[in-house]
């Protein structure tokens, strides 16, 4: 059985941001950069940030962290990424989520420019990946993340039956369209299943790879699971344990003891997809970067 380690690959990963941003550095005289607004003072979100602006550092890109206010209105937030999307030295924009009942998470996403959409939810962006176009789009993070690990793990896609857990517009969606594509990472046949799905584990049986990204801790068990299969657990669930000091532990949608002596391969949590999603991020940047110097050729 193969534990697919989402760290590894991540910092793998950023070893080769780094050497492509220096050669950015050397060849154009400038470095990809990325903009992140944070609106009030969620500690998750807070963390989550502060992440992103140290990955930037690592691999040598340029960071702006702009906090605001959680009284904030929209239309001063609207503005801000205004200023962003004009400014020749930021290539990625970032609003952090979840934001304030106040603004309009809709609102906010359209108002990003597609042209340095990092984080692949500008409807534009969405519409040429479901197209196909994936030269010619960002891809939503955590997904691309996945695609990435079942590339670097070599692990067969071609003809295989995915079957995709939760239809969020995060994860979900753009997971079920990517495992459709005509990729060398993808190729699948299809199912999507969701809240509402009846007979559930006669269709999680069915999978070769199985996506679990619906928000419910341990939800998949080792009955649901067909010997063998390929095992993607996107969950991140807090459930009690008095054992730890902080009172918690984070487990996935996947029950990982008794799934992992089934599957031929599994991403534990923490550790597997999580940390793919920043790497993603600054992967994307660079390629908005590249997209500005006019050279859509990767370094």
């Amino acid at each position: 059985m193969i534990i697919i380690d989402g760290k590894k690959i991540s910092s793998d990963m950023k070893q080769e941001l780094k050497h492509s941003v220096e050669t950015c550095r050397q060849k154009y005289n400038a470095v990809p950069g990325l903009a992140v607004i944070i609106v009030g003072e969620d500690p998750a979100s807070q963390v989550y940030v502060r992440n992103k602006a140290k990955s930037c550092k690592e691999t040598g890109m340029n960071s702006e962290v702009i906090e605001l206010a959680a009284e904030t209105s929209q239309e001063e937030l609207l503005s801000k990424i205004e200023v962003l999307n004009a400014d020749p030295d930021v290539h990625g924009i970032l609003v952090q989520q979840p934001l304030p009942r106040h603004i309009d998470e809709y609102a906010v996403t359209m108002a990003i420019s597609p042209l340095k959409d990092v984080d692949g939810f500008h409807p534009e962006n969405v519409g040429q990946m479901v197209l196909g176009n994936l030269d010619k789009c960002f891809i939503s993070c955590t997904p691309y993340g996945i695609l990435e690990l079942l590339s670097r793990y070599n692990i067969e896609t071609k003809g295989k039956h995915c079957v995709v857990i939760g239809r969020s517009n995060i994860v979900g969606k753009p997971m079920a369209n990517l495992m459709l594509q005509k990729l060398k990472e993808t190729n699948c046949t299809v199912t999507v299943c969701h809240s509402a799905t009846q007979n559930m584990p006669e269709l999680t049986r069915q999978a070769d790879i199985l996506i679990a990204a619906i928000g419910r801790a341990n939800l998949i068990t080792k009955e649901m699971v067909k010997p063998g299969a390929v095992i993607i657990d996107v969950g991140m669930n807090r459930i009690e344990d008095a054992s730890r000091k902080s009172g918690y532990r984070l487990v996935g949608d996947v029950d990982y003891e008794h799934v992992s002596k089934t599957a031929s391969a599994i991403t534990p949590v923490p550790g597997g997809v999580g940390p793919m999603t920043i790497a993603m991020l600054l992967k994307n940047t660079l390629q908005s970067f590249m997209q500005a110097q006019g050279a859509a050729q990767s370094l």
